[in-house]
């Protein structure tokens, strides 16, 4: 399986990363893919994919509830960095509309610079939306490259959402979420093309029953693959099988 959203950099994990991440590989996880929040998390991040070369995977970008008044300076590190070393998306970025609205045109301004910045480094990007998902539609729409693509990660929306979010090019990231019993994605899951489908897990965030509420982990990626399988009328083996290549294949394309 690859863990295409997981924050394994965060504090959260300061007492038994190590007993966490090697849970993880006994799970069957093949790759690990780390977002970025902003310039606090890099460090941890790139510890990370230092000590566990191609197996846990940075991005690098501003995430949009770390955009404050001076988010700028926050742009130029994110820059810095996509010059210096090859990350596999610029993530994660967005509009995120539910706690606070105060920066909302920071959020604008700092989604679509990342956007003209995964273009000119031929990456995609990886989109957080809360609370926000036609004003994102808006931003990619107005952006207006179609070579632009991603992952909305964290896809908790309609069917109406899924379908447009699939015809502009994105795959949905499906995560604990889809456990919940009412987190609605009984009702788009079923109607969605294996194809167009990763797995994650945001940890620490959002853990699947049974252990909702409780700290997330990576490894609980397999609960999440066994409740697409269960929507999709497919075997668990069928899930890992495709949404594995699916995440291969958004690191084997060429934006550029």
């Amino acid at each position: 399986m690859i863990e295409t959203h997981a924050h394994i950099y965060s504090d959260d994990y300061a007492d038994d990363r190590t007993q966490m991440l090697d849970r993880a590989w006994e799970a069957g996880i093949e790759q690990i893919w780390m977002p970025n929040c902003d310039h606090t998390t890099i460090e941890g991040m790139m510890a990370l994919a230092a000590e566990y070369p191609g197996k846990c995977l940075p991005m690098i970008g501003l995430h949009p509830t770390y955009v404050k008044a001076d988010f700028e300076k926050e742009l130029m590190i994110v820059e810095e960095w996509l010059d210096k070393y090859k990350f596999i998306a610029v993530g994660e970025i967005g509009m995120d509309l539910f706690w606070d609205v105060t920066f909302r045109e920071q959020q604008e301004k700092a989604f679509l610079y990342q956007c003209k910045l995964a273009r000119k480094h031929g990456l995609w990007i990886d989109i957080h939306s809360r609370s926000a998902f036609w004003e994102t539609v808006k931003l990619i729409e107005e952006f207006a490259d179609p070579a632009l693509k991603g992952i909305f990660h964290c896809f908790t929306g309609t069917l109406e959402e899924a379908q447009k979010a699939i015809e502009l090019g994105f795959k949905l990231g499906i995560g604990g979420v889809a456990t919940f019993k009412n987190g609605g994605l009984d009702k788009v899951i079923p109607y969605i093309d294996i194809e167009d489908i990763v797995l994650e897990t945001d940890a620490p965030y959002l853990a699947p029953v049974p252990y909702r509420g409780k700290r997330n982990e990576v490894a609980y990626i397999d609960i999440v693959a066994q409740r697409v399988a269960d929507l999709l009328h497919l075997t668990k083996a069928e899930v890992i099988a495709a949404t594995s290549q699916n995440a291969k294949n958004m690191l084997n394309i060429s934006l550029i």
